[in-house]
């Protein structure tokens, strides 16, 4: 995998977390930033009623996974911990 010069920044993409936290709290889970690998792949976990719920990966895929790659320059991906 090769590096990407400018890594994204975590202080944004909690801001995009912060967004749709709410109406993950709603369904009594959070999500929660595990990290940032040196190629740009953002890491992020479920919790709460939220990790391993079935619909976690459609909500995941279908919201969080677009907002932060749309929203946060160099992320190259959104990888689902847990």
């Amino acid at each position: 995998m090769s590096q990407i010069t400018e890594l994204p920044d975590g202080y944004l993409v909690e801001q995009c977390l912060d967004k749709i936290r709410p109406y993950i709290q709603r369904d009594g889970g959070d999500i929660e930033l595990i990290g940032i690998d040196e190629t740009g792949i953002v890491y992020v976990s479920f919790r709460g009623a939220c990790a391993g719920c079935g619909m976690a990966a459609m909500d995941f895929s279908d919201g969080v996974r677009d907002l932060i790659i749309d929203e946060v320059p160099n992320v190259r991906d959104v990888m689902l911990v847990g």
